[in-house]
């Protein structure tokens, strides 16, 4: 069996190793690939592990010996499934690797604007604690997360942890998904409507997936319902905003902040408006990058392409 890796560096720029396809055929790892290179690198390959790289019908039709496409991720929209479906080639990705992780960041997020850490320690390390008359001082607003609403607007694996971590902070949580039984079987969580989410919410964590339906999620409309004291978390997809709408809500002060580990187009491109906004926070795609949350995603892509060899396939899309 031949497997090619399109994109392997960033799930594993070095600390980890794809010694282990050796035990399944032979295998080339590119760090990256355009998409332009996609059809002559991957060519008479039987396996291609992929992260980025768009696998399209024009790509599986120019390279007619693939049977397996192992997404390196959670999300599969860089394959043409209907395609792939067509042409009997089997498609897996890795559902739940990095949920803890992910729930870890957006409470990094909520810290950072609660409690503002980088911004004191900034100004400890400027001088600003040697000429302070009082014991102490403080540059900005703090705030205790105990008794503050939590808005989660969608309600999978990774909202539900990102709930439990709120509760154990004291916080109320309110949820909005599709599906409301999910929400009213939890313990100690409250539906409510999507307005009712924007309006009620001191925090509010997107955690649903990015659909015709939820793209610009967050607009005009939706940034108008929030309170002036209110911060926004994206740790799901940078499709949901309406950045240039986000943007002007930022600079005219109508919301408090906006943390995000996604972005609309990556990697950012200097004409990004959210460059330009004002208490913003905003992280390069880290969530999943610590080093157990990708060993436990190695580990899971080795058992998909094992699983398909052995005809015990999981993770199947």
């Amino acid at each position: 069996m031949k497997i090619i890796v399109l994109d392997g560096y960033a799930m594993n720029p070095g600390d980890l190793s794809w010694s282990w396809l050796e035990k399944y055929g032979t295998y080339s790892v590119f760090d990256r690939t355009e998409a332009h290179q996609a059809v002559e690198r991957i060519g008479n390959a039987d396996a291609v592990l992929v992260n980025k790289v768009p696998i399209t019908e024009d790509v599986m039709h120019s390279c007619p010996d693939l049977r397996y496409v192992g997404v390196n991720a959670t999300g599969y929209n860089v394959v043409d499934i209907a395609c792939a479906h067509k042409r009997g080639i089997t498609v897996t990705n890795v559902p739940g690797y990095s949920t803890s992780a992910v729930a870890q960041q957006v409470f990094a997020f909520i810290l950072s604007f609660s409690n503002r850490v980088k911004e004191h320690s900034d100004s400890v390390f400027a001088g600003d604690w040697i000429t302070c008359p009082d014991f102490t001082y403080w540059k900005t607003p703090l705030c205790e997360l105990e008794g503050k609403t939590l808005g989660i607007f969608g309600f999978g694996a990774i909202g539900k942890k990102a709930a439990l971590i709120a509760q154990a902070f004291g916080m109320r949580v309110i949820c909005h998904t599709r599906r409301k039984e999910t929400v009213t079987q939890a313990a100690g969580i409250e539906y409510c409507t999507k307005d009712e989410l924007f309006s009620k919410s001191d925090f509010i964590s997107l955690h649903c997936p990015l659909t015709s339906e939820t793209k610009n999620l967050i607009n005009k409309q939706t940034l108008s319902l929030m309170r002036k004291s209110a911060f926004l978390i994206n740790t799901a997809r940078g499709g949901l905003i309406d950045e240039k709408a986000l943007q002007h809500s930022l600079s005219m002060g109508n919301i408090a902040g906006y943390a995000a580990d996604v972005i609309s187009e990556e990697p950012m491109k200097a004409a990004n408006p959210l460059l330009r906004a004002p208490n913003a926070v905003i992280t390069p795609h880290i969530a999943w990058a610590s080093y157990e949350t990708r060993s436990r995603l190695m580990t899971i892509v080795e058992q998909n392409i094992a699983g398909f060899i052995c005809q015990k396939t999981q993770n199947v899309i």
